[in-house]
């Protein structure tokens, strides 16, 4: 996917250091919804290789700073209702903390643990491998050794 930069947001001949990663390098760029400087280039991204080594993607596609922009969403994304209603509260809290924001969510919001339906293991959403089947979800492990969801 190739990113179309406006004059203000061309590469740079200057070398800046990236706001996530604090790599020096020619390649980084501001972001189009924050203005941060991220390193990397979206073309490089390497299709199921699920690689999080460019950080431009990183910050558009893991954060609820990216996702506002991106769904064109009105004022400030740390008060986004549309956002912060997006999906389960679990990812809502890891979009707006994790490692690809510049800025954390300030109150991110509480949840409840996600248990698989057979093993009762916590399931982490935003790190775990697991299948969901409407509210109810399975853990990598019990999907692999052959569980259904019953109806």
């Amino acid at each position: 996917m190739k990113i179309n930069l406006t004059k203000k947001q061309k590469l740079n001949n200057d070398k800046h250091n990236c706001g996530l990663c604090g790599r020096n390098s020619k390649t980084c760029q501001k972001t189009e919804c924050c203005g941060n400087w991220v390193c990397g280039n979206e073309s490089d991204y390497v299709m199921f290789s699920y690689s999080r080594d460019i950080c431009c993607r990183n910050h558009r596609r893991f954060t609820l700073c990216g996702l506002h922009y991106t769904e064109g969403h009105d004022g400030d994304w740390k008060d986004c209702k549309k956002c912060l209603n997006w999906c389960e509260p679990e990812m809502v809290a890891w979009y707006g903390t994790n490692e690809y924001n510049f800025e954390k969510h300030p109150n991110p919001p509480t949840f409840e643990p996600t248990f698989c339906v057979q093993c009762k293991k916590v399931i982490s959403l935003s790190m775990d491998g697991y299948t969901s089947f409407g509210k109810e979800y399975a853990c990598e492990k019990c999907m692999s050794d052959g569980f259904e969801f019953k109806k």
